[in-house]
């Protein structure tokens, strides 16, 4: 996930938001506008151990079968565990298509549908607890949430949490206007790119990231709090270009590849999980277990289908 707090750096204001769709499971099924084959899952099984803080001997075999989804692990242990209390979900309200505000005025998005169903699987009480994402993990310790599930990468995240196996594939993308002329990361070159303060794209762009390289070779690299002003700085020339999530560009975009255009290099691929306080292995375990359950019987598949204009895919889907 490449959010964070809401106060926004540099004095960029904030300003309406201009959302579309976006038809990303048709670009994902042609493969025209993405290089997003050329890894796709192949970092599937490394995702897998990187969620190891949940992992232990009844999943110690666990391996990625060949399409590079997840084979379903032996979860029944977790089966009898009993939530204490309400699950509290911790998400950024400003992060679609994963958590964000609908039009009547409700919080709505992917993630926010899918810890619904598994709620509703377990009979649990299910709180939405929008939060500012800089304060996520003083939240999450004092048990204020019981987890933060909000297009959440695990990568370089693995020692501070519990998770589960990732749930979902993802890309960090790099989107620039479509006049500037820029068409790979070379033309970046002296460029403002804005990121989402320690977001997953923030993080690979700075020292000790996968891409600080390449983050070295920028004019500057800016923080902001939120994407949905992020786009309209980019579209009013105060930065020349946008590190974020595929699925949040391709939202944000919608149908206006005009105005904007995502770079078909991707930074990298990456996985959600759903995160928890270090320790709550059962927990987490038993979210994941009704994960496959609703896989199995249809409602993820049914979901992705719901928000496939916004940029969600059940190609992604890895829990199957």
């Amino acid at each position: 996930m490449g959010n964070d707090s809401k106060a926004l750096s540099f004095g960029i204001s904030r300003r309406g938001f201009v959302a579309a769709s976006a038809a990303l499971a048709t670009a994902l099924a042609t493969g025209a506008s993405r290089a997003f084959a050329a890894d796709g899952k192949s970092g599937a099984a490394d995702a897998k151990n990187a969620s190891s803080s949940r992992t232990d001997s009844s999943k110690s075999s666990d391996s990625a079968s060949s399409d590079g989804t997840s084979s379903r692990p032996d979860l029944s242990q977790y089966a009898s565990y009993e939530l204490q209390g309400d699950f509290v979900l911790g998400f950024d309200q400003e992060f679609p298509p994963y958590g964000y505000i609908g039009d009547d005025g409700q919080f709505t998005g992917f993630d926010i549908e899918l810890a619904t169903a598994v709620c509703n699987k377990y009979g649990w009480n299910l709180k939405l607890s929008p939060i500012d994402w800089d304060a996520k993990d003083a939240l999450l310790n004092s048990g204020q949430i019981t987890c933060i599930w909000n297009g959440f990468t695990i990568e370089g995240r693995e020692d501070d949490y519990t998770f589960t196996d990732p749930y979902m594939e993802n890309r960090q993308v790099i989107v620039v206007r479509g006049d500037s002329g820029i068409t790979d990361f070379a033309g970046l070159a002296g460029k403002i790119v804005l990121a989402q303060a320690d977001s997953a794209a923030y993080n690979l762009l700075v020292d000790g990231g996968e891409q600080q390289d390449l983050g070295k070779t920028f004019g500057e690299l800016q923080t902001i709090g939120e994407y949905n002003t992020a786009f309209m700085e980019l579209e009013s020339g105060m930065v020349d270009a946008l590190a974020v999530d595929l699925p949040v560009a391709e939202f944000n975009i919608g149908g206006d590849t005009e105005t904007y255009k995502i770079l078909d290099e991707p930074l990298n691929s990456e996985h959600f999980g759903v995160g928890f306080k270090k320790g709550s292995q059962e927990l987490a375990g038993k979210v994941e277990l009704a994960l496959y359950d609703l896989n199995d019987d249809g409602t993820v598949k049914s979901l992705c289908d719901k928000y496939s204009d916004q940029g969600v895919s059940y190609d992604l889907w890895m829990l199957k």
